[in-house]
């Protein structure tokens, strides 16, 4: 799912290519797209794009006449700058935006569609569709405390709880934690200030690190490859392979629809996690250490 430094970077790509101009026509080609009926779609055609915002993980066109597109991309949601007048593609194609400057495609690269697009009238109304996440790059470490430790969960949920922090999701989280040093799964409760300290500290700079990478990537062009493995990351999406800061093998832990990938090592003193399929599977037989995982791995 495109998280805080993705959203940052599709902001940056449209902004020189829609702010100011007239949104000419929108094709939905995916009913299930739409959310929303009042006012219509139709109503933002022929008005221009005044600005454009973030709330979360949405994107946000503001339109003449206090009008506003929000668009959550889901998982599988990707724009795609194409030249005016582009057609979606089959299969994967949910709406098309016609600018004088060029079409704006939206795709979703999975057979459950869930990316969705809002249209509302006025800043209360677009109000309502804001989780109300912390804003990490604007806080100080008092703030994220006491937002951290406002309900007990794992770190890793409630990194990932959007009404707790803005816009960091699975592997945003992943990153976060293998800088800070912290097991996903130690509760907010349990942390001591020094470890507040630390987390902040690499929230902070993880999303910084991957807001210039992705820029840095894109350079002038429109993103293309907005994905959740990227090239450059500790963890994330790189179960067995080597930490890159001690070399022990990067563990995985499976729970629902989600996964934490950690480095033992690193964040949990050694102690592989229990992954609950697994576990369940091997019970007594569950390695308990790194050691004993890379035993019964032969190594």
């Amino acid at each position: 799912m495109p998280e805080l430094p993705d959203i940052t970077i599709y902001l940056e790509a449209l902004a020189p290519r829609i702010v100011g101009q007239p949104l000419e026509r929108a094709r939905i080609v995916s009913p299930s797209l739409l959310r929303t009926v009042d006012p219509p779609l139709n109503a933002a055609e022929g008005r221009n794009v005044v600005g454009l915002r973030r709330l979360g993980k949405r994107i946000v066109w503001e339109m003449e006449g206090n009008t506003f597109l929000v668009f959550h991309l889901m998982i599988a949601g990707r724009f795609k700058w194409r030249p005016e007048g582009t057609k979606s593609p089959a299969k994967v194609g949910l709406a098309s935006f016609d600018f004088p400057t060029g079409t704006l495609l939206l795709t979703e690269a999975s057979s459950k569609k869930r990316a969705s697009l809002y249209v509302v009238a006025g800043e209360s109304a677009l109000k309502q569709h804001d989780p109300g996440g912390l804003d990490v790059l604007n806080s100080d470490v008092s703030t994220f405390g006491e937002r951290l430790q406002s309900e007990s969960h794992t770190l890793k949920r409630a990194l990932t709880d959007p009404h707790l922090f803005d816009g960091i999701g699975n592997w945003l989280s992943d990153e976060i934690l293998h800088a800070a040093k912290l097991s996903p799964f130690l509760l907010t409760g349990k942390l001591r200030d020094a470890e507040i300290d630390r987390l902040h500290a690499a929230t902070r700079q993880t999303v910084r690190l991957w807001i210039e990478k992705l820029r840095a990537e894109a350079g002038e062009k429109f993103p293309e490859k907005v994905s959740a493995f990227m090239e450059g990351m500790a963890v994330h999406g790189r179960y067995k392979q080597p930490c890159p800061v001690c070399g022990s093998p990067v563990q995985r832990i499976r729970y629902a629809a989600n996964e934490a990938n950690y480095c033992a090592t690193c964040q949990t003193g050694g102690r592989v996690l229990a992954d609950r399929s697994l576990s369940r599977l091997l019970k007594a037989d569950w390695p308990r250490s790194l050691e004993e995982w890379e035993a019964k791995l032969g190594r």
